[in-house]
């Protein structure tokens, strides 16, 4: 019984770094098609109409006999698509045209905090003391990932770009936390259809400017083609990703899969050196770590507090489904 779990443990922290590497290599692969004239926008929705139709089958099949709830809850659908995915992922792809892939995905990880602010106002209920303090360490990191004394200035528009991606975190997290009669699957599949449903009407609209790039790309000092990026940003950094995300969290719950998940800013960073040859300055790797340790003491006081809008044990197979869907680019 003790090795059983011992193994059902081992396997889900597996998938669940493999979840987090999955979805560290989308901001690499995303730079290098925008440095190659594509368009943030245009690259934002083809990955997630490729990662909606991965997932389509398992939404139907989960649907089926329950058409009638989607009905109802189709409004708090549209609204995860829009935030959770389509903020999300547009917010993250943007910022990285102007800045560097771990500086962007360390400022939509503050979305996290932005949770707690939003629930202290909505519920006049003060966070724990360990949240306050990992607001306070993650407000420190964030002075110096922007390195706000120092000579070299961050882009401010890749800047409101990371903190329109780190609202769409925070809408993720909070509608995630609400009782649907969606099963969650579908709920997943579902949001990402209705996030790049949205994307295209905007795009339609003119309000988001669509552009073709080259048919090639430079990835670690080598000409690659560009579908094969697309096809790394659909099957691997979403479909796989989302997939492992889930199989993880069944595994180890919720909680345990949001801290693991933290480690997807590393594997960002990684592959951002190895395949952009880019890597932040030491004083925001520093600030970086605040951040990390800053989003990891919100999710302990949060949990010790109780009724957060922050995933928890209690409801890990219930959100388990979603627990990654769309949160992260």
């Amino acid at each position: 019984m003790v090795e059983a779990l011992r193994q059902r443990m081992g396997l889900g922290l597996l998938a669940l770094l493999l979840s987090s590497a999955s979805f560290g290599t989308s901001g690499p692969f995303a730079k290098a098609l925008i440095e190659a004239g594509w368009a943030p926008p245009t690259v934002v929705i083809l990955r997630i109409a490729g990662a909606a139709a991965a997932l389509l089958p398992w939404a139907l099949w989960s649907m089926r006999g329950q058409w009638a709830a989607l009905r109802r809850e189709l409004p708090i659908t549209v609204l995860y698509g829009a935030l959770g995915v389509g903020a999300a992922q547009l917010g993250y792809f943007q910022a990285i045209e102007r800045l560097p892939v771990g500086v962007a995905l360390l400022l939509e990880f503050l979305g996290v905090v932005l949770v707690v602010l939003w629930m202290w106002l909505v519920t006049h209920r003060a966070p724990h003391r360990l949240t306050l303090l990992g607001v306070a360490l993650a407000l420190a990191g964030l002075a110096l990932v922007l390195n706000i004394t120092g000579a070299l200035r961050p882009d401010l528009l890749g800047v409101l770009w990371g903190l329109v991606a780190a609202a769409g975190l925070a809408g993720h997290f909070v509608i995630a936390a609400r009782e649907t009669r969606i099963p969650l699957t579908a709920f997943a599949g579902l949001g990402l259809a209705a996030g790049g449903t949205v994307l295209i009407g905007l795009a339609a609209l003119g309000i988001l400017p669509m552009r073709v790039g080259g048919s090639t790309v430079v990835l670690a000092g080598h000409q690659v083609p560009a579908w094969v990026a697309f096809a790394e940003l659909i099957v691997i950094a979403a479909a796989a990703a989302y997939v492992l995300g889930i199989v993880g969290a069944r595994h180890l719950g919720s909680t345990v899969a949001s801290f693991v998940g933290l480690t997807e800013v590393l594997f960002a960073i990684l592959f951002a050196w190895l395949l952009l040859s880019e890597l932040p300055t030491p004083i925001q790797l520093v600030g970086g770590l605040l951040i990390l340790a800053g989003v990891a003491a919100v999710r302990i006081g949060e949990s010790r507090h109780g009724g957060s809008a922050l995933p928890t044990d209690e409801s890990a197979q219930e959100d388990a489904d979603f627990s990654r869907s769309g949160h992260l680019p």
